[in-house]
């Protein structure tokens, strides 16, 4: 999982065409920690922690032509921010920090090729800290990233993609394999899958046109490059959340879901600046808690798909 979380923090995809702009906020309950041993993990000490992520993102397309057959030409912006807090307790060691900040940029374009294949790519940077002063955000901070990826729309709820990113999160501009899912079933009782920023899936049962009542699992996360024993590390705040989601749409262009439910696991390590640690087998993370996050979206656009 810390692998392909990686990827997906650093990866901006495409996934809509329209015009949004949301915010969450998300409470993760006091649970242990523990470190991974062998097939098993165990206590780290009395060592517990609670969560407050707060985060949003905004895509704005800056100019949209379509094609004869109602495919989208796309130039846009996406911008995303994220600033946690974490609350620590009973730790003897500094394996977990207390805070951080996320602030990213970029700019996408989204060109059909033919009635099937679409292309995206993408160019940006972002700023990944320990801390929200801006005297403690240096260079070090600083990621870019790039994308290139061909999406084909196997049938008319169904997209799948693949490609490259390129990112520096290790230090030196690497590679890493790009991957694009999206599927859906509408009506009273919807079905939507994504594999882009992110994993989300739901089940949603429509109650009336103002309300619906979802069923959703989400894997999210943030990410910090810090300087510790004179060395650079990356410290990874990584998520799996499941709970029920009532959304209370407001109009046609604002929604309000407030989820209640579990995180299943949430990791939370500093890891060597290397390329050697995606395949390290240890890893450290708070078990099972509470979870609940209240959010508000607004689409500015109808989607266009």
């Amino acid at each position: 999982m810390k692998k392909i979380l990686m990827l997906l923090i650093l990866a901006t995809v495409y996934s809509d065409v329209s015009a949004q702009i949301t915010f969450k906020t998300e409470y993760f309950g006091t649970s242990a920690y523990r470190q991974s041993v062998g097939d098993g993990s165990e206590k780290v000490g009395n060592s517990q922690g609670a969560a407050v992520v707060y985060q949003g993102k905004a895509n704005l397309p800056l100019s949209m032509k379509m094609d004869e057959i109602g495919q989208p030409t796309v130039w846009g912006v996406g911008i995303a921010g994220a600033y946690v807090t974490l609350s620590n307790r009973n730790f003897t060691e500094d394996l977990v920090l207390d805070e951080m900040l996320n602030l990213g940029l970029s700019v996408y374009h989204v060109k059909p090729l033919n009635d099937k294949w679409s292309l995206f790519a993408s160019l940006g940077g972002g700023i990944y800290s320990s801390g929200k002063q801006l005297s403690e955000i240096s260079l070090k901070n600083a990621l870019g990233s790039a994308a290139i990826v061909f999406i084909k729309k196997v049938k008319p709820h169904l997209s799948l993609g693949g490609g490259v990113a390129f990112n520096n999160s290790f230090g030196y501009p690497m590679a890493l394999p790009a991957i694009y899912l999206q599927w859906g079933r509408g009506g009273r009782y919807a079905v939507d899958v994504s594999v882009v920023d992110g994993v989300d899936v739901s089940l949603k049962y429509l109650i009336n046109k103002h309300l619906s009542l979802n069923y959703i699992v989400g894997v999210d996360g943030q990410l910090a490059i810090v300087g510790q024993d004179e060395a650079e590390k990356i410290f990874t705040h990584q998520y799996i959340v499941t709970g029920l989601q009532p959304e209370v749409k407001i109009g046609k262009k604002w929604s309000i879901p407030l989820t209640a439910g579990i995180n299943a696991m949430r990791t939370a390590q500093l890891s060597e600046r290397k390329l050697k640690s995606l395949f390290s087998s240890k890893y450290y993370y708070f078990q099972l808690s509470s979870y609940f996050s209240v959010g508000i979206n607004y689409k500015l656009t109808s989607s266009q798909k």
